[in-house]
């Protein structure tokens, strides 16, 4: 009879925190020693993700990223959670989970996309003008919209974009993806055939990838970063309700037909 011999799997383990009775460790440092009182908000954030302690040019980054997203006004994510919260007030994490789920592939989660696409240009070895025009070029056969272009309000630039770009030469980041970001704009006129502001979801993924970020947690640190604005309408919507409004404006401007 043939034994079997069964590979033992290692144990799982975790490498960010242990809590004990009078002592808590994140990432091999006491939190109240070593973090409480001696780092800020995104430092401990970036270090609680990535283990070591950023730089202080990409807490600037960071930092900068995370203030341009926290807030613009009335949209899906806010108008989420305002309503959730009228209907749910004893839930505020109702609320916010709400607000959270409106971040998707059109909306916030459009940076993923974004810092793909810079890379493949950033990276392509036949340069970045030939790149970009590759990329536009396939987009526009596939009839597809090249993520990060076009916005219902700011025209012709997104004020934000201009910021942080303006911000990334002023740190001296490598510009790289900025570079990238500025060569696509006018190809994607071209291509359009009308001018298409370059919308901030382009600026945070060229900043991001400036330092290295890994793309596929990116859409997180915008959450973390909504997160807070989402806070501030429901505090609004706590003392100045407008969650009844919205409703009813929705229903006068999408009038019922039977068809």
């Amino acid at each position: 009879m043939t034994t079997r011999h069964v590979r033992k799997r290692p144990a799982p383990t975790t490498a960010i925190c242990h809590p004990t009775a009078h002592k808590i460790e994140i990432r091999g440092k006491d939190l109240c020693d070593d973090l409480i009182g001696k780092v800020d908000f995104v430092q401990m954030m970036m270090f609680e993700i990535f283990g070591r302690l950023p730089t202080e040019t990409e807490t600037k980054v960071v930092t900068a990223v995370m203030v341009a997203i926290m807030e613009h006004g009335i949209t899906p994510s806010t108008i989420s959670a305002r309503m959730i919260y009228s209907s749910a007030p004893e839930a505020i994490q109702g609320a916010m989970a709400a607000g959270l789920l409106a971040g998707g592939s059109v909306l916030l989660g459009t940076i993923e996309h974004c810092a793909r696409l810079l890379k493949r240009i950033v990276d392509d070895p036949a340069g970045i003008d030939a790149a970009v025009k590759r990329e536009v070029a396939e987009h526009r056969a596939a009839g597809k919209f090249i993520s990060g272009f076009g916005h219902p309000w700011h025209y012709p630039d997104d004020p934000r974009t201009l910021r942080l770009f303006s911000l990334a030469r002023e740190w001296g980041l490598s510009c790289r993806y900025v570079k990238a970001a500025e060569a696509l704009s006018p190809e994607v006129d071209k291509a359009w055939g009308k001018h298409l502001t370059m919308n901030a979801s382009t600026a945070f993924a060229a900043m991001l990838c400036e330092i290295d970020v890994p793309v596929d947690i990116m859409r997180g640190l915008v959450l973390v970063s909504r997160s807070a604005g989402l806070v501030a309408h429901i505090l609004e919507e706590q003392r100045k309700p407008v969650a009844l409004q919205l409703m009813k404006t929705a229903e006068e401007a999408v009038p019922y037909r039977h068809e």
